[in-house]
């Protein structure tokens, strides 16, 4: 009889699904695979897309939600969490309640805008997001126009405005921010990691590529499977960062679709 096989370590991700495959819980799925981590998910909405943009989002009712919840905790061994695209104020509520009912924290991916520029959170969830979850969350991993929204200042076009922004989300509750600098002008797409008690820098260089779908869904489920790891949080951060921009370098090399591809999850694995 074959011995059983070591249990990898679980990482849940509670998100939309991206039918195109690039985003949502189908890029967390492929980015816990591709770094050791098994992973399960809790469906928050279901959304028509592909490389091109989104056609139509039709949500996963609160109720459904709350159960896939209960019946991950009740059975899996979760390590970590994250949380991307939830766009109702009745199921933030009710992934809050259960993660306090489980006495859970995660990273939070504020997902309010797709890549292609569709919004997918609605209007009246802002307040539920910054007072349900954000206070949850081991670390919050907004762009700069989603820190710009949270905080209600303009986007950053500084370290300095980003340290100021990052220090506003910080009195949510949140135990770390990491702000995203992507959406930077010019070659400069470094993020700013802080903590409260230290600010950490993690430059990098753009990557001249139309295929950047799902680089935040990645990049927090990157981190979530840094700490199911059990990688301490910063040292997390920048493993996902090195992730990330290895995904994006390869990116390229996958043309799936005619519009903004993904990111290349298996850029170790495949082609090689």
């Amino acid at each position: 009889m074959q011995p059983h096989a070591p249990v990898p370590p679980i990482a849940l991700t509670i998100a939309g699904s991206d039918s195109g495959g690039g985003a949502g819980i189908q890029a967390d799925i492929k980015t816990f695979s591709a770094l050791g981590v098994y992973g399960a998910s809790v469906v928050t909405a279901i959304t028509a897309q592909n490389t091109k943009g989104v056609t139509a989002v039709e949500d996963v009712s609160p109720e459904i939600v709350a159960a896939q919840i209960d019946a991950l905790f009740s059975d899996l061994d979760v390590k970590s969490i994250k949380i991307g695209m939830v766009s109702r104020r009745e199921t933030i509520i009710a992934i809050a309640e259960g993660l306090r009912r489980f006495e859970r924290r995660a990273v939070v991916d504020p997902v309010m805008v797709a890549t292609s520029g569709d919004p997918l959170l609605q209007p009246d969830s802002m307040a539920a997001l910054t007072h349900e979850l954000l206070p949850l969350a081991i670390v919050v991993t907004p762009n700069l126009p989603e820190a710009a929204l949270l905080t209600g200042r303009p986007v950053a076009e500084d370290d300095a405005e980003m340290t100021r922004q990052a220090e506003a989300l910080m009195t949510s509750g949140a135990r770390s921010v990491l702000i995203k600098g992507g959406h930077r002008r010019g070659s400069d797409a470094t993020d700013l990691f802080f903590d409260g008690d230290r600010l950490v820098r993690f430059p990098a260089r753009r990557i001249e590529t139309r295929n950047d779908h799902g680089t935040g869904c990645t990049l927090s489920a990157a981190i979530a499977a840094g700490l199911a790891n059990g990688q301490p949080l910063a040292e997390a951060v920048g493993a996902a960062k090195a992730y990330l921009h290895a995904a994006i370098s390869a990116a390229d090399r996958l043309k799936v679709g005619g519009g903004r591809g993904p990111v290349h999850h298996f850029h170790e694995w495949w082609g090689r």
